[in-house]
């Protein structure tokens, strides 16, 4: 059973301590739990509740009108707004329900419409990733479970690989030549597969090598896939190891490469770049960087 704090509840449902307190106290909609010690806590019950009630109330819905509506009546309200049709303008909520609700079919009605209206890509810069962010807040603070992000990470990757699976394989063999892969221990593949579908969708000729990479294999694709580029992301990895030997292998095994690096390892640690090595700080520099090199053949 996971215990919440009003702090917690605060942060998870941008409803402030002091309207939670308010709406207890003047409509008893959430149920007033205290410990011997006489401190306020909340389950997971509640947050669903308080995220449900934030839901309506920014859509409109007075407080005194919600405090009225039974708890099966308020979710079908919200379940309204879910549909595809009605979606929403704050998606992050709906999609925290979900994910709260392990409910596979809610989650994937917002995202699907999201990339029907916006497009993938969109859908990941300004949906997908901003929940993720919000998820890793949770995570850190012991607000949700591992299977809550074992349930969206599984949903994500597979949305990717979809969309990857729609892109049109480059027929130029003059195409500029990418690689993307993740080092041993390094557990961000969400990220490194929507590298794989920015620059497949760009009509990039990719090797995508996936997670968990030893450098012998990096290094065997780099010499039989010849890559111009290679691009890789260091989170998890090297948090008790220095990185700078590892760049240094990969410079000077493959000089004629350019690699691009990303992640917390890189900016944390102290590294002294190579020559043929580019440091990113975030995806819109990366994107950035793959598109003046694609840019770039047709010059």
């Amino acid at each position: 059973m996971i215990v919440y704090s009003i702090s917690d509840i605060e942060k998870l449902s941008g409803v402030k301590a002091h309207t939670i307190r308010i709406w207890e106290k003047r409509y008893d909609i959430v149920q007033n739990r205290r410990t011997d010690s006489n401190i306020r806590y909340y389950l997971e019950e509640d947050l669903q509740k308080i995220l449900n009630i934030a839901l309506l109330n920014r859509k409109g819905y007075k407080i005194s009108k919600i405090a009225s509506m039974c708890e099966d009546d308020i979710k079908q309200v919200v379940a309204t707004l879910c549909d595809v049709d009605q979606v929403f303008e704050d998606q992050l909520d709906g999609l925290a329900l979900a994910m709260f609700e392990l409910n596979e079919f809610k989650f994937l009605k917002i995202i699907d419409h999201h990339i029907e209206e916006k497009g993938f890509e969109e859908t990941m810069n300004h949906v997908i990733y901003p929940f993720l962010d919000k998820l890793s807040i949770m995570w850190v603070s012991g607000s949700v479970r591992g299977v809550h992000e074992t349930f969206i990470t599984n949903i994500i990757r597979r949305k990717i690989s979809v969309e990857i699976d729609k892109c049109t394989w480059s027929k130029n063999s003059n195409s500029r030549r990418f690689m993307v892969y993740l080092p041993e221990k390094e557990g961000h593949e969400l990220s490194s597969l929507f590298l794989f579908y920015i620059l497949r969708s760009r009509g990039s000729n990719v090797l995508y090598l996936g997670a968990n990479v030893p450098i012998s294999e990096v290094l065997g694709g780099i010499e039989l896939f010849k890559p111009e580029v290679v691009l890789t992301i260091i989170n998890d990895s090297f948090e008790d190891l220095p990185l700078q030997p590892y760049l240094d292998l990969l410079s000077k095994s493959a000089p004629e490469c350019t690699f691009g690096i990303t992640g917390y390892q890189t900016v944390y640690q102290d590294i002294k770049l190579p020559s043929n090595m580019v440091q990113f700080n975030n995806l819109d520099e990366i994107k950035y960087f793959i598109n003046n090199n694609l840019r770039a053949q047709f010059v």
